[in-house]
Formats: C-alpha cells, sequence, structure tokens
C-alpha cells in the first residue's frame, strides 16, 4: 500500500508539472517599481511567457530591506507558480543586519539563475577636487572622518562597498545613508554629499552628461561602458572587487521538471538578442548561471557579507 501511495503521488507531481503553469505565474519583486529588479522582472516577463505559454505578472511587495517580499515568497506553494526576483540584499545582506526575518535564506529557496550584475562605480560631482581614487585615498589619509559617501540605505550594496574600501585602505569617512537612490542622486549633484560608490545603471546617465566624474569601478576588468574608469585592483585596492546582482529563486521544493523548464526559458530570454543588447547597453552583465552554481554562488556571497558586516560591525539602524 505504501509502495503504490508513493507511485501514485510521484505520478501526481509528475502530471502536475507537465501541465505547468496552470495558472497565473506571479514574480514577487521584493523593492518599489522603478528599479533596477523591477526592470529585470519587467523584461524577462514577456519572453518567460513566450517561451512557457500562460500569464506571469509582476507584484512589487516592498518592505523591510527586501525581506517582507522574501518571506512571501517563501512561504508560497512551491508549485511554480510563485518566483522571487530579487537583488543581493534580502538573499545574502539582510539576515544579517536584521535582528529577525521571515525566512532562511540558505534553506528556503530553490535557487534558479543569478540572471545579471553590474559593479559599483566611486563617483563625485565634477566639481570635485578628486581627479582620481589616488586623490581620495591620499585624502582620507590626511583627513580621516571627513569626506562623506552617500548610499541608498544601511546595508546596501553601496554602503557595504564603501565599508570594505575603508577597510581595505585603512582609511575612514562618513557614511551617508539615504532611503533610496533617487535622493542620493540628488545631492550628490547638488554637492551636499561627497561621494558615492553607485551601481553602474544609476551613474552613467550623469556620468556620460559631465555631471559626474567617476574615479574607480569595482568589478574585475575595467567596464566597456567606462574604458578609462580603472578597476579598484588597478589603483591598490585588493579584494574591493563587488557586483550588484539579480537573481531568480523560488520557494524550496520545486520540482525538478519546473525548474529545468524554468531555467532554459530565463536562459534564453536573458540571451534574446534584443534583451541583451538593452540589459548591455544599461551596463549589466549576463550571468545566466546554473541552479547548481547559483547555490554556490549564494552560499559564498552569504560567508562574505556576513564577515564584513560583522567586522565593521554594520547593523540596519
Amino acid at each position: 500500500m505504501k509502495k503504490l501511495l508513493c507511485t501514485l503521488f510521484a505520478s501526481l507531481a509528475m502530471t502536475s508539472a507537465m501541465a505547468w503553469p496552470d495558472k497565473p505565474v506571479t514574480l514577487i519583486v521584493p523593492f518599489p517599481p522603478g528599479g533596477s529588479t523591477d526592470l529585470i522582472a519587467r523584461t524577462l516577463l514577456p519572453k518567460l511567457q513566450e517561451k512557457l505559454g500562460g500569464t506571469f505578472i509582476v507584484d512589487n511587495k516592498a518592505g523591510a530591506t527586501g525581506t517582507i517580499g522574501a518571506g512571501i515568497a517563501t512561504h508560497a506553494a512551491p508549485d511554480g507558480h510563485t518566483l522571487f526576483v530579487s537583488s543581493l540584499g534580502p538573499f545574502v545582506i539582510a539576515p544579517h543586519l536584521l535582528a529577525k526575518v521571515p525566512y532562511d535564506a540558505l534553506k528556503d529557496f530553490d535557487y534558479i539563475t543569478v540572471a545579471v550584475q553590474a559593479p559599483n562605480v566611486l563617483v563625485v560631482p565634477a566639481k570635485s577636487p578628486h581627479k582620481s581614487m589616488a586623490d581620495v585615498i591620499a585624502y582620507e589619509k590626511a583627513n580621516p572622518g571627513k569626506m562623506s559617501f552617500a548610499s541608498s540605505g544601511n546595508g546596501s550594496s553601496d554602503h557595504l562597498t564603501a565599508e570594505l574600501f575603508w577597510l581595505q585602505t585603512g582609511t575612514s569617512g562618513i557614511h551617508v545613508p539615504y532611503k533610496g537612490g533617487g535622493p542620493v542622486m540628488t545631492d550628490l549633484l547638488g554637492s551636499q554629499v561627497d561621494s558615492s560608490f553607485m551601481n553602474i545603471n544609476t551613474a552613467m546617465p550623469q556620468i556620460l552628461a559631465g555631471k559626474l566624474r567617476a574615479l574607480a569601478i569595482t568589478s574585475a576588468k575595467r567596464s566597456p561602458l567606462l574604458p578609462n574608469v580603472q578597476t579598484m585592483e588597478e589603483a591598490g585596492i585588493k579584494e574591493a572587487n563587488v557586483q550588484s546582482w539579480q537573481a531568480i529563486a523560488a520557494p524550496r521544493g520545486l520540482p525538478l521538471e519546473i525548474k529545468t523548464k524554468l531555467h532554459a526559458a530565463i536562459v534564453a530570454g536573458l540571451n534574446d538578442p534584443q534583451v541583451k543588447a538593452k540589459l548591455l547597453d544599461l551596463g549589466f552583465e549576463i550571468v545566466a548561471n546554473t541552479p547548481e552554481q547559483f547555490t554556490a554562488f549564494q552560499a559564498a556571497e552569504f560567508a562574505r557579507w556576513k564577515k564584513l558586516i560583522e567586522t565593521r560591525k554594520i547593523s540596519a539602524d
């Protein structure tokens, strides 16, 4: 009887996977509309509908540095009808910043793929006296704790990049957290703050307009969008490569057949000539790795940011 029941349940699961999607698929984005993560979800959405059939919708569940949306996603049925599209924050940063989050970032997800990544770039206002990373380091060493670095919030990628920079150079500055990237840009352009390790996607328009000066980029190689801007390593700062990334996951327990179909459709969508060209122009690098590679990457990133947050005693307050 037990063997018969197991066979029956396996058969039902296979039939369900073959019929998927048989109702709308929700892509939960844990941030407001208009940001980089929302852009990735909405760019992929029509490609997923085209390749998989059915209806796909984006549902923005913002709040608590992305952990509200992550909690909703991980508590949904693992049947392929709820997906989680997020930046690295809820996956590898927020669990170390907040006293309690409504999910286990290492156990409650089935990791599908890291879709894209993009480096941060240290920018200063065009009128800034700092013309290079060497200028910044020299100034910080001569004037510890005086140069301000704006970020989109405590524990954000831009904040942690600044903390990593200070740690690796033995310098210190003033962290000025904002509620989002918009106010950072406004005050940076108005020279109310001195600098920011801003995501390249956000910074590029103002760099091209000549309103911001790019001093260094946090990728291992120079960006084709900013070929004259040195990397942090070229500036003599080791182990300071930082990529902001967006990835797709599902509640733990996703049937293998659905995961395989989803992964193939996402990778094909990302590599669609028009989609790929659009993302590259915005400064994104296509990653599209395997579920196994994403799982290993998640664990490594989780440990990396945990160590930095604990070393620098960073909190969400």
